[in-house]
């Protein structure tokens, strides 16, 4: 398995909630928008790729005990969402810019 440190690095990940474990063990990743088919499919130790930034995903997240959420599309999460993704221990991140190649 591989570190959510490694991926956070190699995707170039910016972290917006700070109480996660960065040595945590990532089993895989899965990537849908709709809540129900997160649910519905994704497995523990996950990340979960989503252009979801509301708190609904931090709760779906926690239940599903994922390694984390990976939000794209340039969409941050509000302050209520990082701050119970803090209290729940659920990790968020967006996708930060890369430089272009010229």
């Amino acid at each position: 398995m591989t570190s959510l440190k490694e991926i956070i690095e190699k995707l170039h990940l910016e972290a917006v909630s700070s109480d996660y474990r960065i040595e945590r063990s990532v089993a895989g990743g899965y990537a849908a928008d709709l809540l129900s088919c997160a649910m519905k499919s994704a497995k523990k130790d996950c990340l979960w790729v989503t252009l979801q930034s509301h708190i609904n995903v931090v709760a779906v997240a926690s239940l599903l005990n994922l390694a984390g959420v990976i939000i794209t599309e340039g969409n941050r999460p509000d302050h209520e969402t990082i701050a119970r993704a803090e209290k729940e221990g659920v990790a968020l991140f967006i996708l930060r810019k890369r430089p272009s190649r010229s």
